[in-house]
């Protein structure tokens, strides 16, 4: 893929949107490990701990990439990642499980492994925008790194303020879902023609965006009603 071509233009584009979105996790996992710290040291526990994790979904990506020239796992990894989408859309938990520590070492260790734990959606986003390309891989990861540490920052803002941006990133990755099924080479066949392929594509984004709507209409009329019975 030549990196001046419009398609490694749009792919990173596409991969950066994709950190973006799935940023909001990170923020609150470095916020989570680092809060014991003093001032001083926090910042150090997000650089290290931020580098760290991306460090180790590089590894992870450029595995994957290599995975997804395997028969069947284009499709595989589009239908989790369309699971991820609807999950992201309709994610209300807190992210209790997550300890702190009063070291800096420490909290960096917890950084990089509930990162680790929790970074399989990036990974699996990010491999199936970067159209088998590792050099993609790469640099959408390490561009990562400042979205994590700052991007997040305002993406969750955003969400706070503009519930609505949540299903904006459920299409970016439900788009990225469908890119990757419509690519599998063993059903290439049914996609031959231009207009099935973008069909597919548009089904599974409202798809998602339509049933993570209905579910949080669903989820929010059971709180109002546990509150007035309350």
């Amino acid at each position: 893929m030549d990196i001046i071509s419009w398609e490694f233009i749009s792919s990173l584009l596409l991969i950066v949107g994709i950190d973006l979105v799935l940023a909001g996790d990170n923020a609150i996992v470095i916020g989570m490990a680092a809060r014991k710290l003093p001032s001083r040291q926090q910042k150090k526990a997000i650089l290290w701990g931020t580098v760290g994790a991306v460090g180790i979904r590089i590894i992870m990506a450029l595995l994957l990439v290599t995975l997804l020239k395997l028969p069947a796992l284009h499709l595989i990894g589009g239908l989790l990642l369309i699971w991820i989408a609807y999950k992201l859309v309709t994610d209300t938990q807190e992210h209790e499980t997550v300890q702190s520590s009063s070291t800096l070492w420490g909290s960096v260790r917890t950084i990089i492994i509930a990162d680790a734990l929790m970074g399989l959606d990036n990974v699996l986003a990010i491999s199936g925008a970067a159209h088998d390309s590792y050099l993609l891989v790469g640099l959408g990861l390490v561009i990562s790194v400042p979205i994590v540490m700052w991007g997040s920052t305002l993406f969750i803002k955003l969400i706070e303020r503009f519930p609505w941006v949540i299903y904006f990133g459920g299409a970016i990755l439900a788009y990225t879902a469908a890119h990757m099924i419509v690519a599998e080479p063993m059903i290439a066949g049914i996609f031959a023609f231009a207009v099935v392929k973008w069909g597919v594509t548009v089904i599974v984004i409202i798809g998602v965006l339509v049933c993570g709507y209905l579910h949080n209409q669903e989820h929010k009329q059971a709180v109002d009603k546990h509150h007035i019975q309350g």
